[in-house]
């Protein structure tokens, strides 16, 4: 079998409101996420055993990646004794709640299933996602979705809510620091005046899904901004001089460090990256990019 080549996209959640703590230690959600049209690429071609490599030397291609956790549970879930080498062209940075690591394990679980025959049924496959972690559930869709509980339930939108989102296009900018989820969720839990009540939460969502004469940008909110706002100031700071000095709305995507600004359709980019860079250094990362 030649070369699979999947591309493994990031995503932005336009809307976040994370409404409180489970019996389980997770935390429920409701969250509306799109996927990006960038993302990284994974090269997979059948071996002997499963192995993983990646261009970028930063990141642990070892049993802490998504990529040999998702081999694993496919493995696992299916009984299958195949082997396959992973290679990762990695474009999408970590720490950044743009959902890499979950983009990339829901591609090595499409890529396996296809090298075994499609063991898996589409269901079933979104059974594994899901207990991969809660972006996963986005990536299966490979469309916006909303997804509620720990993200594990997933609600496609309608045709004529996905043509208010789909071909937006965005400007996604990070520090040269990543956030820790981990770090960010027990900061929810220490602070939990930043936990949004659900109905309130379901009915912000509903005034966007419910009128067509509200804009996208209205549409945005993430309440885990605070916390992380508090811990990393760059963030707040560079939000408040994008909207003064260039009328933008930035909001945070997940838990951070990146953020997002929906920008007009003609909207030069040049003089924002510039002062991006300037503000944060060449370690920052910022791309221009559409909502799929």
């Amino acid at each position: 079998m030649s070369t699979l080549r999947l591309f493994s996209p990031a995503k932005i959640n336009l809307f976040l409101a994370i409404t409180g703590r489970r019996q389980d230690g997770f935390h429920d959600l409701l969250s509306l996420a799109a996927p990006l049209d960038f993302g990284d690429t994974l090269e997979v071609e059948p071996a002997d055993r499963i192995s993983l490599c990646c261009d970028d030397p930063k990141l642990p291609v070892d049993e802490s990646n998504l990529v040999l956790k998702a081999a694993v549970a496919f493995q696992v879930r299916t009984g299958w004794k195949g082997g396959a080498e992973f290679r990762l062209r990695k474009r999408i940075p970590f720490g950044a709640g743009l959902g890499g690591g979950s983009s990339n394990a829901v591609a090595t679980l499409r890529a396996l299933n296809e090298l075994a025959g499609e063991l898996l049924d589409p269901p079933a496959l979104r059974e594994v996602a899901a207990s991969l972690g809660a972006d996963c559930s986005l990536f299966v869709e490979n469309s916006p979705v909303i997804m509620r509980g720990r993200g594990d339930m997933v609600e496609r939108l309608t045709e004529a809510e996905h043509r208010r989102i789909r071909g937006k296009r965005v400007l996604v900018f990070k520090p040269g620091f990543g956030v820790l989820t981990s770090w960010a969720y027990g900061q929810m839990v220490a602070n939990t005046g930043n936990y949004l009540n659900a109905e309130a939460a379901e009915n912000q969502l509903n005034q966007w899904r419910n009128g067509d004469h509200c804009s996208l940008e209205s549409l945005t909110f993430n309440n885990m901004e605070p916390v992380v706002y508090a811990k990393y100031p760059a963030l707040p700071a560079m939000h408040e001089i994008l909207r003064r000095r260039f009328g933008l709305k930035p909001r945070m995507s997940g838990s951070g460090s990146a953020s997002f600004a929906l920008l007009e359709d003609n909207m030069p980019t040049e003089d924002i990256v510039a002062w991006i860079y300037e503000a944060w250094g060449r370690t920052a990362f910022v791309i221009s990019s559409t909502l799929v």
